[in-house]
């Protein structure tokens, strides 16, 4: 993302939008004592190398954006902030490495999510916006392409667009991220074996599989797919196979979701559910998406908020691979988003019970005020924090000339009106960011390591300082070797 037209997209869409390691142990709790450590220990290791070294099973989580500071930042959110010492996250004691996340673009050496993806799902560096390609924009194999073609089953599961990026380059390969109605029509006529490529598809991103794109959903449903739009259809779902679309565009952030919606971790729940019907195993990529998406607008409410739900989902796989001992989980990041500070100004200090005292994020209320709604309701309805009259006055000043931009524009994607959408979003945004003493450096990415968190066999591949084009070698030795 590198310029307001692209920024204004993640507004305006769907919901309108560290740890520093070079260890090849686990980090485990100060607080915790020789027995607890020696207890915990063997449970582990009992689960993870219990009768198989090379796992059938692969649950992949990839938080999009979410740069070491991202994770330092969620611990001091989920802790006491009058305890004297911090509980470690859930994703503490599975820390085994970082991920050099650089592309090959002969221009950039800053990746985006395209090219990220590409890396950890087919093993090549790539340029910026290549969804399963590589520099020559030839057709790379994914690992999700070699499950199938083992006959493991498949999944995908994200809160964006299930044409985004990440999603789009296990299971599609154009030239450019933005050709998301092919991305859509090879997810259906691509196959393997005569097989659907991907059984289980679960995001939003309903305008690519409608009328306006072929009927994909219905040809989804009548070759055998459940077809789901809501949480409810989600759990009655009995088919093995099922595409599950819970929004037009992306869908919207766990703290704005109205209760209909399934979060992150319902997905995912669902889709191992069909997925461990397979007795060859599985591969399934699960993307907490709305990370980055939070992070490119400044939303410091809306990446707690994903953070939150990415580690429900993250725990829920560990628990899922602690009762499956040929399962393996990773979880790592294609880059991260935002250049975010803990802390920011001449003090010393980092407030999160700010961000937990608010009710939306700044995304959404940036949606609700640039469709009309008085700016005054909206930010007493989101806000949790005393928010000033002088920064109201520059919220409603912002509004109206959104307003003005917006009447005399033709096209939605005028780079004009996502320009002042993102000022008003500023806007909005300034006193939880100044209260939470939140700094910003970006609206694109930054271009630091991060991490990588692995449990079950094959973990230890994952230990130290890699590249993240391993992640793809890994699983597909991990496939090549697997014990049948």
């Amino acid at each position: 993302m590198k310029s307001f037209k692209h920024i204004g997209k993640y507004l305006l869409s769907g919901s309108i939008v560290a740890a520093t390691l070079l260890s090849t142990t686990n980090i485990s709790s100060a607080s915790e004592t020789n027995a607890d450590k020696s207890k915990d220990k063997n449970k582990d290791d009992a689960v993870a190398f219990g009768n198989t070294k090379n796992p059938k099973n692969v649950i992949f989580l990839v938080g999009d954006g979410m740069g070491p500071s991202f994770n330092t930042a969620y611990r001091y959110y989920q802790n006491d902030p009058s305890a004297k010492s911090m509980n470690p996250t859930t994703f503490d004691k599975y820390l085994k490495g970082t991920n050099r996340t650089y592309p090959n673009d002969p221009k950039e050496n800053v990746t985006d999510s395209a090219a990220g993806a590409t890396a950890f799902s087919s093993g090549h560096k790539t340029y910026n916006g290549a969804i399963g390609v590589d520099e020559n924009k030839k057709k790379v194999k994914t690992v999700l392409e070699d499950a199938k073609e083992k006959g493991k089953s498949t999944g995908l599961v994200s809160t964006a667009e299930l044409t985004d990026a990440t999603p789009a380059a296990y299971a599609s390969h154009v030239d450019s991220r933005d050709k998301k109605d092919e991305i859509a029509k090879q997810f259906y006529k691509d196959k393997i074996n005569g097989k659907h490529k991907v059984d289980v598809l679960l995001g939003g991103g309903s305008k690519y599989f409608g009328k306006e794109n072929g009927n994909l959903d219905e040809k989804f449903k009548k070759d055998g797919y459940d077809v789901v739009s809501n949480k409810n259809e989600l759990n009655q779902s009995s088919k093995k196979q099922v595409l599950g679309l819970f929004s037009e565009e992306d869908m919207p952030l766990q703290i704005d979701a109205p209760n209909s919606n399934p979060l992150l971790v319902d997905m995912e729940k669902s889709a191992l559910s069909k997925l461990e019907k397979n007795d060859k195993g599985f591969f399934l990529m699960v993307e907490g998406a709305s990370i980055d998406k939070s992070a490119h607008p400044n939303d410091v409410t809306g990446v707690m908020s994903e953070m939150q739900g990415f580690d429900k989902a993250f725990s829920n796989a560990i628990d899922y691979a602690k009762n499956h001992k040929d399962t393996l989980v990773v979880a790592t990041a294609d880059h991260s988003t935002g250049g975010m500070t803990i802390a920011k100004g001449k003090d010393y200090k980092w407030n999160p019970q700010a961000i937990h005292q608010m009710k939306h994020s700044g995304s959404y209320m940036t949606k609700e005020i640039a469709s009309g709604k008085d700016p005054e309701k909206v930010i007493k309805e989101g806000y949790g924090i005393d928010f000033p009259k002088e920064q109201m006055d520059k919220v409603k000043k912002e509004a109206k000339k959104l307003k003005k931009l917006t009447k005399k524009s033709k096209d939605d994607e005028d780079p004009k009106v996502e320009e002042q959408t993102t000022h008003l979003q500023d806007a909005i945004q300034k006193p939880i960011n100044d209260e939470s003493h939140t700094g910003w450096t970006t609206y694109g990415h930054t271009g630091e390591d991060v991490n990588t968190y692995a449990y079950g066999p094959g973990s230890k591949k994952f230990t130290g300082n890699k590249e993240n084009t391993d992640s793809a070698k890994n699983i597909f030795d991990f496939f090549a070797n697997d014990v049948k």
